[in-house]
Order: structure tokens, then sequence, then C-alpha cells
């Protein structure tokens, strides 16, 4: 696969496992309503060791606009290759948020809370404070980018599990400094998936809360440059 294809496919990826445990544990009737946060974060874990393993040979696994962005900053991979690698992240990520609405179709139908049908495709805090929900995104990325610069660098191989390592730091991002917010830590992860939500025929949907889309992209991308200046550092 060339990086663009890597990056969108690993990307779909992504999504269509990661939306779809969140499907599986709001919407209704479904076979794991209501099993909770736990659930959750580690179905996003497994949906990004899917995605890293697939996309780690074709393009090095990002997936994610921040961590392209740090990459960028440091040297890693050429300022060039930039648009190729967000625009397949964005179109991976709308891509597999519409397989997830796909499998979820009469679940959507047979839900009548619509905060719940738009916290399938995209995060909403807890607590809604901008100050405070776009501190913990910027957080939340930079422990994920300075891990991931760090892991993409190893002094030892796992072999096929060296996708591994970063699922566990999303899984321990997810249980910690991640709940405020969801730990949206990707704006393709959330941006990609809130237009869907805005252009899918969705029964009952509110709007897709635009007032806060701003957030989870801002953030991972603050998360990101600071991230790459402490490891330039170090």
């Amino acid at each position: 696969m060339s990086p663009f294809w890597g990056e969108f496919v690993g990307t779909a990826m992504i999504i269509v496992l990661g939306q779809g445990v969140v499907c599986n544990v709001v919407l209704q009737k479904t076979k794991g309503m209501g099993s909770g946060w736990i659930v959750i974060t580690w179905g996003w874990a497994m949906a990004v060791f899917v995605g890293v393993y697939i996309s780690a040979a074709a393009s090095k696994a990002h997936l994610n606009p921040a961590v392209t962005l740090a990459f960028a900053v440091l040297g890693k991979i050429s300022w060039s290759l930039v648009p190729t690698y967000v625009a397949a992240q964005f179109l991976g990520a709308m891509t597999g948020s519409l397989a997830a609405w796909l499998c979820f179709r009469g679940h959507y139908n047979h839900t009548d809370d619509a905060n719940a049908k738009l916290a399938t495709f995209s995060t909403m805090p807890a607590i809604r404070n901008y100050g405070n929900n776009l501190l913990t995104e910027t957080i939340a990325t930079f422990i994920l980018i300075l891990g991931v610069l760090f892991i993409a660098a190893p002094t030892a191989s796992l072999g096929a599990l060296d996708a591994l390592p970063v699922a566990l730091l999303i899984l321990g991002i997810g249980l910690g400094p991640g709940g405020p917010t969801g730990f949206a830590i990707n704006p393709a992860r959330d941006l990609g998936p809130r237009i869907m939500h805005a252009i899918l025929p969705i029964p009952g949907k509110r709007d897709s809360d635009w007032g806060y889309s701003w957030i989870p992209v801002l953030g991972p991308l603050l998360g990101a440059l600071l991230a790459a200046l402490v490891y330039h550092v170090l």
C-alpha cells in the first residue's frame, strides 16, 4: 500500500471499531447496551492496535493529524507529505464512521436520546467548560504524542506486537485523563465522524454541537506541538 492508502485504511479501521463499540454500549437494543466506559476504552485501544498493525508498513501508522504534525515539526516526515497524510486520515475517519452507522442503523432508529446518537460519532465533555476541556485534550494528546515518539524509535522490537504499546497507551489515557472529554486526542477521529453525523439521515438527531467541535481539533494540535518541543529538548 502507498502511504495514502495506509493512512486511509488504518484510520477507517480505527473508527469503524471505535465508533462501533460506542454504538454497542449506548444505543438501544444492542447486545452490549449499558456495558460502560471500561468496554468503550478497551474497544478504542483494540481499534488503535488493529489500525496501527495494518498501516505500519505502508505509512508508519500516524492515523492522526496530531502525530503527523509532531513528526513534521521534528523533521521525521517531509512537510510536503502532510497534506496527503491528513487528507487520508480525514477521509478514512469519515468512511469508517459511515460503516459503523450502517452496522447500527437499526439501533439508531430505536434510540430516542439525541445526545447518545451524537456521542457515538464524536466526543462530548462530561462537564462543559471550554477552558478545562481544551486543557484536558491538550494534556491527553501530549501524553499520547510523547509516548508515540519514543515508541516509534524503540530499543527493542516486539515483532508482530509492535502495535501493542500504542494500544496500551490509548487504554491508559482513556482510563485516566481522557475521561473528562472522552479523549478525542485526534482531530480526524472527532471532526470526520462529526461531519458524518451532520449529513447522515439519522432520525431524531440533534445538532452536531459545532460550538464544541474546535476543542478536539485545537487541543490535540497544541498537545502535539508541546510534545514535539519536549521530545526535542530531551
